[in-house]
């Protein structure tokens, strides 16, 4: 059984329930200098919701940056060590 089908089909239901639980429902949005009236309760959780994912962007095109670049430095050849032990870098294992 394709689990994730399964699972997208689930919350798709989730998601068409609380559209069709809330459609009646409405309220005002106040932009400080203009008032947008009635626009139903859904369409203002998804587009915060929407509006969330596209302010994490530009965190998580920079966190997978930076771990790229730590993959790479960790990609380093390995030299091999007295006492039979193979150490990055030829550093000391940390034992004093």
């Amino acid at each position: 059984m394709p689990w994730r089908l399964l699972v997208f089909i689930a919350v798709f239901g989730l998601f068409l329930a609380f559209i069709a639980f809330n459609l009646d429902n409405r309220c005002d949005i106040s932009f400080g200098f203009t008032v947008i009236s009635d626009i139903p309760v859904f369409l203002t959780i998804f587009s915060s919701f929407v509006l969330g994912l596209v302010c994490t962007l530009p965190f998580v095109i920079r966190a997978r940056k930076i771990h790229k670049a730590l993959t790479e430095k960790e990609r380093k050849p390995v030299k091999e060590v007295s006492g039979g032990g193979q150490q990055p870098d030829g550093g000391s294992d940390g034992v004093v």
